[in-house]
């Protein structure tokens, strides 16, 4: 592993996903990757949240990860992976709160309705969140200090020089300086709206 995100969701993940794929640093874990492959992610990561990681397992076949489960555990991993590299991807706290809060919570409210295999992972979801101090039924004020005190604590943790605190509108310039790779003749990636989220979410019972 090389790269891990320790930015929460909804701080353009999805796209950053892509770029480091597009980089040479795929595949690249996500959220999504649980989504597509429970049988083997929701073992490895309900052993993560339970104390007991296995990060061969919880990352078989990756080359970096961003998104959740992931950045409620850049700690441990900036322990386990010494020469990995870490990127904290923000944006405005009020406008992350209105987001995570029509998507994400939005989808996870529904645990106690939803079938098996889908009801153990938006409960996985939800002790992973819990882990980063977000909960459903949070206010939006609760939500932002969340989101301050999770970008604070990283940024506290990870030593500069392996830390790039990052805005997707920012580009390919700073990714790619941090990365010691050259920037694509491209466009940034902008991937995974409102729409597009809940798309995803639909997969997980399929």
């Amino acid at each position: 592993m090389k790269v891990f995100g320790a930015g929460l969701g909804r701080t353009g993940t999805m796209s950053m996903r892509v770029a480091l794929n597009d980089l040479g640093f795929g595949p690249c874990h996500h959220m999504k990757a649980v989504i597509e492959d429970m049988p083997q992610q929701l073992p490895a990561w309900n052993d993560v949240v339970a104390g007991k990681p296995d990060w061969a397992e919880a990352y078989k076949g990756q080359q970096s990860a961003v998104d959740w489960p992931t950045a409620s555990f850049y700690e441990p991993l900036s322990q386990a992976f010494p020469d990995a590299k870490f990127i904290l991807t923000h944006r405005d706290p009020n406008n992350w709160a209105d987001s995570i809060s029509e998507t994400i919570l939005t989808a996870l409210a529904g645990v106690n309705d939803a079938p098996s295999p889908v009801k153990e992972w938006m409960q996985m979801c939800l002790n992973v969140l819990a882990l980063a101090g977000v909960k459903p039924g949070m206010s939006h004020a609760d939500l932002t200090d969340a989101f301050h005190t999770h970008n604070e604590r990283v940024k506290t943790v990870i030593p500069s020089h392996r830390l790039l605190v990052f805005q997707v509108k920012e580009g390919w310039a700073p990714l790619c300086n941090f990365l010691g790779v050259s920037a694509p003749d491209t466009n940034f990636p902008r991937t995974n709206d409102r729409e597009e989220f809940f798309r995803h979410v639909s997969e997980a019972g399929q």
